[in-house]
């Protein structure tokens, strides 16, 4: 059989991901943060983006009752084409005068210093400012943050000569992770280092002894106890309780006295010397940098008992597309290669905006419907919770379920009670014993917190008597399900909380 190439044509359907497609897809997953730096590297790279006057609104979109259907605004009609120019003209007629007609002489250019300063002229000119009239950059004085790393290895320096020890104890230094302990085991540092291990015992030993106090530990015990022998407070009752931590822990207090061969009084007090330490010591340094959440959406309540569902302007991009500058280009004398990146930057500017318009569109969509299904929440309280998920969300507002996912994610809801990741009003649905509406897994949870707080010394509920109580309140749950919730709500078991309020009992 010969081989030939042929020409067949032939049809189907395919979906082909465009790289604008991925675009729309990526803005609508971003968090605030995220869009932000975005859009800060787009400026940069299109000239014909531009940020909005500050009294010029990006696109927004009028509040949304949870009665009433979203807005469909055209947004696109807000946004606004400027000049370049004009930004220009008004930048030149401020700067020309900003620092010649307005100001004083300074002693400089006076050619005199202030009587008794023992400075020159020229030395004088240099302390108030550059050479040129601009004023110093005071930024450049800023102090940079320290570090745990740069305040051990200060200490590191002045405590240690031999450069084998240092450079043992900057390993150790290196080794200790942002609470504060040692993260690497002591033999494989010193397999690493090609040394006895004893040695490097010696130099960490000798770290223990920097600031903060407990800095270096292997363990929790370890950090506590190098804390209470810097307030040298490491006596045998307490090195007794410190060796004890998992019944500190259980509060088994009748345990520990016997231990630590001590009165109520005297256990009351070690145990409240213990919880004034501090269990993270390199916490205080600061684990990089914090990034404050910044709402998505805001909620409030009207007048007519509904609920009002907004954009929050502060979280959106204000983004122009300079049309004007674009066109005086393209009428220019320019090559063809400079004539399709205007037209590429163009493309993308307006792409760009009308995604930007589609993500705020969308996220206020599937908030207003969030907002809607759990109506009793804002008006009742986490109690009222009610069992939710994308699906029920996504066939609400004729989405598919992966877009909500993406809308839900990162993306943070201030509303009088709080404020909230979208993601939390997602929550897993519980059987009504004997029929009925299903119950939210985190209005169960609250649920078993508040029959727990709220119960009496005598009256210990265990997890099966918690089951026997939601049942009583139509909610079918399973004991081994109590006790996991109980688990992550970081409460402690019946057996643990008799034994704490006994001894509370006693002591009182």
């Amino acid at each position: 059989m010969a081989l030939s190439a042929r020409l067949v044509m032939r049809q189907g359907q395919s979906l082909v991901m465009t790289p604008q497609l991925l675009q729309a897809i990526k803005l609508l997953q971003f968090s605030s943060a995220e869009l932000s730096a975005f859009v800060e590297a787009e400026l940069e790279r299109n000239p014909l983006l531009e940020r909005s006057e500050e009294g010029e609104a990006p696109f927004t979109a009028e509040p949304v009752a949870i009665n009433e259907t979203p807005v469909e605004g055209d947004w696109a009609s807000d946004i606004i084409e400027t000049d370049a120019g004009h930004l220009d003209d008004n930048l030149g007629a401020g700067m020309d005068n900003a620092f010649e007609a307005d100001r004083a002489p300074v002693a400089a250019e006076r050619n005199d210093a202030p009587e008794g300063s023992g400075l020159s002229a020229q030395s004088w000119n240099g302390a108030s400012g550059s050479g040129d009239g601009e004023a110093a950059n005071l930024e450049a004085y800023v102090a940079a943050p320290v570090t745990m790393g740069d305040h051990l290895s200060g200490q590191l320096v002045l405590a240690l000569d031999d450069a084998g020890d240092r450079m043992i104890g900057q390993m150790l230094i290196d080794s200790i992770d942002e609470a504060g302990y040692l993260s690497e085991n002591i033999a494989d540092i010193a397999a690493r280092l090609g040394v006895a291990e004893s040695r490097v015992e010696a130099i960490l030993a000798i770290i223990h002894g920097f600031d903060p106090a407990g800095i270096g530990a292997r363990n929790l015990a370890e950090c506590l106890a190098l804390q209470l022998r810097e307030q040298d407070r490491f006596d045998p009752a307490m090195q007794a309780l410190v060796a004890h931590l998992p019944l500190v822990a259980r509060r088994d207090f009748a345990s520990l006295r016997k231990i630590c061969a001590v009165d109520h009084e005297d256990l009351a007090e070690m145990v409240a010397e213990l919880r004034r330490l501090d269990p993270k010591p390199g916490r205080r340094f600061g684990g990089g940098t914090i990034q404050a959440v910044v709402p998505d959406v805001t909620v409030r309540a009207a007048s007519d008992g509904s609920w009002n569902v907004e954009l929050n302007s502060d979280a959106l991009p204000r983004l122009l597309v300079n049309q004007t500058y674009a066109a005086r280009v393209s009428r220019g004398k320019i090559s063809d290669s400079d004539k399709s990146f205007v037209a590429t930057c163009l493309q993308t500017a307006n792409w760009l905006t009308k995604s930007l318009e589609q993500r705020a569109k969308t996220i206020l969509k599937v908030s207003s419907e969030i907002v809607r299904q759990q109506d009793g929440f804002f008006a009742h309280g986490v109690e009222h919770l009610r069992p939710l998920n994308l699906k029920a969300i996504a066939d609400a507002i004729a989405m598919h379920e992966s877009t909500v996912s993406r809308v839900t994610s990162n993306k943070y809801m201030a509303t009088p009670r709080g404020l909230f990741e979208l993601k939390y009003f997602f929550t897993a649905a519980i059987s009504a014993h004997g029929g009925g509406e299903s119950h939210s897994a985190e209005a169960v949870r609250y649920k078993i917190r508040h029959m727990i707080e709220s119960e009496l010394p005598g009256g210990i509920l265990s997890d099966d008597a918690i089951v026997a109580r939601l049942k009583v309140l139509k909610i079918d749950i399973a004991r081994r399900t109590v006790a996991k919730y109980r688990e992550s709500l970081k409460l402690p078991s019946s057996a643990e909380r008799r034994r704490e309020k006994a001894a509370m009992g006693v002591e009182g």
